[in-house]
């Protein structure tokens, strides 16, 4: 799933190719691509896509009314792209688009694409009038992951009291961290991915929340040098997708545990103090 880096970075490349188009009509391709009813998507018809930002994994794609007047009362398509959805401009605009989830059509006879590999098609579109968040889906995201403060996530660490690799993919807790983030991140900060979050001292926690910062902007760096979102595969890693392989840090193989949809990536050396974790979902480690 696209996290923080590739969306803000695809954010970017999307206001700088449409801000300014005003947008002529929205048009759900499935039907479950639209996820609320009020307001009706032809209330932003004729409204000008003033930007394109980001939420957490969230584009935000902000409209003002066409007059120019209270741009408070501007709409906000909010798009989830789920694990296999992509935006991109709709070159052929085909009736049918492979994968279609829904479409955005501009008067310059432009458009976007949203689409989805697979059958799943989890991925979606809110309207929202107004500010968008403090409504859902934005509304029970917590800061975005490049943002928070050291101190406010200390608070937010010693008030979980849960695994700290869990923590930084709960999108409550973080917005913006996925599986592949919570990997390097803790890799970087030299923490055990089952570290309990309340037992975290102060060293730890400024590792942390510099690990947080550092692996943010090296994924951004690199997506920005993309021309389109990038495959997981090529997004900058230690060791989510080095497991067997050499701990580029220290030279160990790196491991990992094993569940059902994911994987745990982390080097014994530098994260566990040498202690190879066990490779089930009821593996505990807690120091």
């Amino acid at each position: 799933m696209p996290e923080l880096p590739e969306v803000a970075a695809h954010a970017e490349r999307l206001s700088a190719a449409f801000a300014g188009n005003s947008l002529d009509r929205f048009q759900p391709l499935h039907p479950a691509a639209l996820k609320t009813f009020d307001p009706r998507p032809a209330e932003a018809a004729g409204c000008v896509l003033a930007s394109v930002g980001h939420r957490g994994k969230y584009l935000l794609l902000r409209l003002d009314p066409s007059d120019g007047d209270d741009p408070g009362r501007g709409l906000t398509f909010v798009v989830h792209l789920m694990q296999a959805g992509r935006l991109r401009v709709d070159a052929q605009q085909a009736r049918k688009p492979r994968g279609g989830m829904a479409r955005w059509t501009f008067s310059d006879g432009t458009a976007l694409l949203l689409t989805e590999a697979g059958s799943e098609r989890r991925a979606g579109v809110w309207l929202v009038a107004g500010d968008p968040s403090g409504v859902e889906p934005l509304a029970r995201l917590g800061p975005d992951a490049d943002a928070i403060g050291r101190d406010e996530l200390a608070r937010r660490l010693a008030g979980a009291s849960e695994r700290v690799h869990g923590f930084l993919r709960d999108q409550s807790h973080l917005a913006g961290i996925g599986r592949l983030l919570a990997n390097e991140v803790l890799h970087a900060a030299r923490i055990s991915p089952f570290a309990n979050t309340a037992r975290l001292d102060d060293a730890a926690v400024d590792r942390l929340h510099a690990a947080m910062g550092a692996a943010i902007d090296r994924g951004l760096t690199a997506e920005r040098g993309l021309e389109e979102m990038g495959r997981s595969a090529d997004r900058p890693n230690d060791v989510h997708h080095r497991v067997g392989k050499e701990c580029p840090a220290c030279g160990h193989t790196v491991r990992a545990v094993e569940y059902r949809r994911y994987r745990v990536a982390y080097c014994p050396a530098c994260q566990t103090g040498g202690k190879v974790l066990a490779d089930n979902t009821t593996s505990r480690f807690l120091k």
